[in-house]
């Protein structure tokens, strides 16, 4: 993989971003051309990337099995869009600039926003998702975003795992050639034709009456998939189209199609 450095956003007030319809001119027009240039980029990128997927023992074993409460790394956030894409995933978005754009990008790719940030309406957040999972949907984190730090959990799967009774599951996606961008995320932008692994891994329970003690040894048993899964996909990628990582090729179904705001 090769690192190329990258010019990070310019920092934008909360007061100027606290709603969509708060945007400058500038900033709307900014955003409809990240929204449909990142979309392109990610299609024609996507379509090139050849696939396999690994399932730990105890895991969904379907990407359409649902519901469950995903979590991932920041870092391959653009193959798991690609990927994952026209489920009707519930994903958490700010109402932060970078935020915006992500979400609108996710929504061309059949997820839906649900509203709020680890750092601003959190509380709203999180209600959306548990309504979304309440309904049978998958909710997804990426768990070290949006600021970081890198590779760390934060708490908000195993509360909504707590106070819904549906499981949390970890996955990670490595990629054997990509572009790997000088942010704190270290983003990976695939390359054409790239081989990717995505590891999934068990189940990872919650009982609905936790106590702090046993919210935390979840915590902890979250990142220990997570770091296992990540592990896994990058000491195996090399491996992906062989007789034990078989290609993996998914048959999208127009009608999972949504990109509603929740």
């Amino acid at each position: 993989m090769i690192a190329v450095s990258t010019a990070t956003t310019s920092p934008v007030s909360d007061e100027a971003v606290a709603a969509p319809g708060r945007f400058t001119l500038w900033q709307r027009f900014l955003l409809s051309v990240i929204t449909a240039v990142g979309y392109v980029v990610i299609r024609v990128l996507g379509s090139t990337i050849r696939f396999a997927v690994s399932w730990e023992e105890g895991s969904p074993g379907s990407l359409e099995a649902r519901p469950y409460v995903y979590s991932f790394w920041h870092s391959c956030m653009l193959p798991a869009m690609y990927l994952w894409r026209d489920l009707n995933i519930r994903v958490m978005s700010s109402d932060s600039f970078d935020g915006e754009y992500t979400g609108r990008v996710m929504q061309k790719f059949g997820f839906v926003k649900v509203r709020g940030s680890s750092s601003r309406f959190a509380m709203r957040a999180v209600l959306g998702m548990k309504r979304s999972l309440e309904e049978g949907w998958i909710a997804a984190f990426t768990l070290d975003g949006p600021r970081g730090p890198r590779h760390v959990v934060k708490p908000g799967p195993v509360l909504l795992a707590k106070t819904t009774g549906i499981p949390m599951v970890g996955f990670h996606i490595a990629l054997s050639d990509a572009w790997v961008l000088n942010t704190w995320d270290r983003l990976m932008i695939p390359k054409p034709f790239t081989r990717a692994l995505m590891r999934v891994s068990r189940v990872i329970p919650v009982p609905t009456d936790a106590d702090h003690e046993q919210r935390e040894r979840s915590l902890q048993d979250l990142q220990a998939a997570l770091d296992r899964c990540r592990e896994f996909a990058e000491a195996n990628v090399e491996k992906a189209g062989s007789a034990e990582f078989p290609f993996f090729l998914r048959k999208v179904k127009s009608n999972h199609r949504g990109n509603g705001d929740h």
